[in-house]
């Protein structure tokens, strides 16, 4: 028997546009975000207003309209891709007597589907939580109508209070278990610290190829789907470029209208870009200006939303393979400054690694050391700090030592300094 892949849910969109807003360029997103899910647009309804009304999300008119459609696609779930407040989604789930998804709850299921550790795991769960809390009085409404006043009351107000207690002693749980998570990282970035080895953060809009650029960088094997939002937790691999160790660290995807607990729900995933010293804002170069600018935006207001706006940025143009030579001086008059690279066939990695070195060159300072034999510890401290050694050779008086040591470390050895004048005497 071969096992048959079991049949996609069909789902039907629902959006509310701006006026003038073009409806299939609008709903593309949500249409991938709804696949990645499992679940096959069979349909669409789209309201074009100032904004969605405030009760019933869709007018009236459009309501029967959304009904008879709905009922005409065979559809089993309504995506829609809004942030739905929770009167609204059980107006929806009530007129249309079916599942209703929001935008947020999309994204969940995704990122549910692909948290691998555990960390990614608490933090998909923290985030459900926190989404379905103010939502918990829908689910028990056919219990609720018991209660509510002298003589009425009965097992749906406590029913209710009770799976809400759970619900707020988990969050406190799972929030205790992120801070000592938190703790973890914080340490291990204070080592990455004081070895002043360099850290860059890959940042960009989902499915840019990101991962792929992290693995053709650093000959790692992290892995790697066309599927929006494949990269959940942080992942950091290091390449070596004459003889200096750099890092370079994969974050989570950014997508339009990210939801603000999405942001907050993944702090700890999005603050390995707060710890980089540079960011590589990986854009796609095969799209086309409009869908550029659109997520360079969707990636901007993310890295705003996180602090990390001070930090500096380098565009990186990715997929570079798929531009014709044309396309590829339009887009260096667009981006003069880019780096124009395929992390799949590898084109212009070379040139990208040593602009990251170039980025860095002012954090080291190229020096000669005289460490006295008695005291070797000087040359474990140096060794501890990863600094690469250029020469080492054990002189009578010492071992002279040739090094690019890290500038604020230039206090702390001052007394084994020597000038290249000094080196040519005692080498004479």
């Amino acid at each position: 028997m071969i096992p048959r892949t079991p049949e996609p849910e069909r789902g039907f969109v629902l959006a509310v546009l701006a006026q003038g807003a073009d409806a299939e360029e609008e709903l593309a997103e949500v249409e991938e975000l709804a696949r990645t899910a499992g679940v096959e647009p069979v349909g669409a309804v789209v309201q074009h207003r100032t904004r969605p009304a405030q009760r019933t999300y869709v007018g009236k008119g459009k309501l029967e309209e959304l009904k008879e459609r709905f009922k005409a696609s065979e559809a089993e779930s309504v995506i829609v891709d809004d942030e739905l407040d929770p009167a609204q989604q059980r107006y929806l789930e009530n007129a249309l007597n079916t599942r209703v998804v929001d935008r947020t709850q999309l994204i969940l299921d995704i990122f549910a589907q692909h948290a691998t550790s555990a960390e990614g795991k608490l933090q998909v769960e923290l985030a459900q939580l926190e989404y379905n809390l103010p939502r918990m009085r829908g689910m028990w409404q056919h219990l609720e109508r018991l209660g509510g006043g002298v003589g009425t009351r009965g097992p749906g107000e406590s029913q209710l209070e009770s799976d809400r207690r759970m619900a707020r002693r988990r969050i406190t749980q799972l929030r205790r278990r992120l801070k000592d998570l938190e703790k973890q990282r914080a340490t291990r970035r204070k080592e990455r610290a004081r070895s002043e080895t360099p850290t860059v953060a890959l940042a960009g809009y989902t499915n840019v190829g990101k991962s792929t650029l992290l693995n053709a960088l650093t000959g790692s094997d992290v892995s790697v789907e066309d599927q929006l939002f494949h990269t959940l937790d942080p992942t950091t691999r290091g390449f070596e470029h004459d003889g200096r160790r750099y890092l370079v660290t994969d974050t989570v995807g950014f997508i339009r209208r990210l939801p603000h607990q999405l942001v907050e729900g993944f702090a700890s995933t999005l603050e390995e870009t707060l710890s980089a010293d540079v960011v590589l804002h990986v854009v796609d170069a095969s799209a086309d200006d409009e869908e550029q600018d659109r997520q360079r935006e969707a990636v901007d207001d993310v890295l705003h939303e996180i602090g990390a706006g001070e930090l500096p940025v380098e565009v990186v143009l990715n997929k570079i393979d798929r531009v014709d030579p044309l396309g590829r001086r339009r887009l260096s008059n667009r981006f003069p400054n880019a780096a124009q690279v395929s992390a799949l066939t590898g084109a212009g990695l070379d040139d990208l690694r040593s602009e990251i070195a170039r980025a860095f060159e002012n954090r080291w300072e190229r020096v000669r050391m005289l460490v006295p034999y008695g005291e070797g510890a000087k040359l474990s401290e140096l060794y501890a700090l990863g600094t690469p050694i250029e020469e080492r050779e054990d002189t009578p008086d010492g071992v002279l030592v040739i090094a690019r040591l890290p500038r604020r470390e230039l206090p702390r050895f001052a007394p084994y300094l020597i000038a290249e004048s000094s080196t040519h005497r005692e080498s004479a």
